[in-house]
């Protein structure tokens, strides 16, 4: 018994040295369970809106009022004609855009009823549902508690109108998400493991004395993953075009290039992973923490950024899935150019260039 306390003894101390494991067992579950708590919630905050108050009276701004004193809206931008509207969501930034019409107090006062328009952008459904809920509860309780309660029977009738998914369809979401997280980790974790593989089968320092210089050896060996990855993108393209009807409004060509740079910056990633891997059980357990659960959570394809603490935020914001879902988005169900989406190609390219010039000098050191 004495034995057999001594040797379990010495697996504890075995478990305690060992950082990785200590990570997997305590790390992963604590972070797991903040990033769900926090993230996984169906509730909105700091949305920010934009508004057309064409009338510009006292219950137009009461109602603005109330609306951006609520907790749940940030007022980003007043516009100040139609066209507006629709540049406005292009950019990006606002969910929704409320429209007063021209004299609303003055109608409200004369016929009894007056109309707002709440337009939403749709290309997210769920977030776009539940913005206007709110934004039409917020104008009901006004309605009930100011006028109603002073006399005025008087009716405030919303009118909501979905921008780009008239049909709340859940695939205009989905398909740019499930694009980038299946070419971040077809990209990223395949060549990361391919090439812990040959490392660790001792076969890339026999690679290493050919004739080959490491440069060729490794574009040689990511150029496959990046042909398949492309093709992978392609057949999801066409599934989301002639299965789901999803429409692509934007250039086909542009789609494909900037598909084409995000995974040149996966592979880059995944050749950086790899220079830091002694295994593939390493690379693949670096992948899977580091690209799967923070692309699926963090970078906006199932729960809207904005809803997270800043801490989230500022690490969101350094996932490279976050821009190419605003890409595809924008090309795909905004038909934007390259006039809206630079930033977010830059940020990608900055990355690819970034991760390919850390992992060029940590293989040649570790490996040279």
């Amino acid at each position: 018994m004495k034995r057999f306390l001594g040797f379990v003894k010495k697996e504890f101390h075995h478990i305690f040295r060992d950082y990785r494991t200590m990570l997997i067992l305590f790390g992963m579950p604590i972070a797991q369970i903040l990033i769900f708590g926090y993230v996984v919630s169906n509730e909105i905050t700091d949305v920010k809106i934009g508004i057309y108050d064409k009338s510009k009276d006292d219950i137009t701004h009461e109602i603005t009022n109330k609306i951006t004193s609520s907790g749940f809206f940030i007022l980003h931008e007043n516009l100040n004609s139609d066209k507006e509207i629709e540049q406005a969501f292009k950019k990006g930034i606002i969910r929704e855009v409320i429209v007063f019409e021209p004299n609303f107090a003055e109608k409200l006062h004369r016929d009894g009823t007056a109309s707002v328009q709440i337009i939403a952008d749709a290309s997210d459904a769920n977030t776009a549902n539940i913005v206007t809920n709110y934004t039409k509860g917020i104008i009901s309780s006004y309605m009930k508690n100011e006028l109603m309660a002073q006399g005025y029977p008087y009716e405030i009738i919303p009118e909501v109108r979905m921008l780009y998914n008239n049909e709340l369809k859940g695939v205009y979401m989905f398909v740019p998400g499930t694009m980038a997280l299946i070419l971040m980790l077809v990209s990223a974790m395949m060549t990361s493991i391919s090439i812990a593989r040959e490392k660790e089968m001792g076969t890339m320092e026999v690679l290493l004395v050919s004739p080959l210089r490491p440069l060729p050896i490794v574009i040689g060996k990511v150029i496959p993953y990046m042909v398949l990855s492309f093709i992978n993108a392609v057949v999801i393209i066409a599934l989301s075009y002639f299965v789901f009807a999803m429409p692509i409004q934007g250039n086909l060509v542009f789609l494909l290039l900037e598909t084409l740079l995000f995974i040149f910056m996966a592979l880059s990633l995944g050749i950086l992973i790899s220079t830091v891997s002694e295994s593939q059980m390493v690379a693949m357990f670096i992948s899977m923490f580091a690209l799967m659960l923070p692309t699926m959570l963090l970078s906006g394809f199932i729960f809207p950024i904005e809803n997270m603490p800043k801490v989230l935020q500022w690490i969101s914001s350094i996932m490279p899935a976050r821009y190419f879902i605003v890409i595809v988005k924008n090309i795909m169900i905004k038909g934007s150019g390259i006039g809206v989406i630079w930033k977010e190609t830059l940020v990608v390219a900055g990355m690819t260039i970034l991760f390919l010039i850390v992992s060029i000098k940590k293989f040649k050191v570790r490996l040279e």
